[in-house]
């Protein structure tokens, strides 16, 4: 699966998602593109985007070819966030696209 990962997360949280092939926001290129415009570019080029943000693209409509998950944690730092790894990845697999899923707390 591809994913991207948004700003507001570690890079080296791509390194828990073994099996997927992960981006950052920056590495796409796409660093300070708003929300609801970062969602229609990601839907272009990746299954799933992973953010911390609670409130991302709320109001907008998630693409029918896109994942969105939230990860629901104390911090955005990765020891806060390794421990959702687990649920992320089973969401990867049994969300359908085109919906907003939150995973942790």
């Amino acid at each position: 699966m591809r994913i991207l990962l948004d700003e507001c997360l570690p890079r080296k949280l791509a390194h828990e998602l073994t099996g997927h092939a992960v981006e950052t926001v920056p590495q796409a290129g796409w660093s300070g593109v708003k929300n609801g415009d970062l969602l229609q570019r990601a839907a272009s080029r990746y299954d799933a985007l992973v953010t911390v943000d609670r409130r991302f693209a709320e109001g907008s409509a998630v693409p029918t070819t896109l994942l969105v998950i939230m990860l629901a944690a104390k911090t955005n730092r990765l020891e806060d966030l390794r421990p959702l790894v687990p649920a992320l990845l089973e969401a990867l697999t049994k969300e359908p696209k085109g919906t907003r899923v939150r995973v942790g707390g």
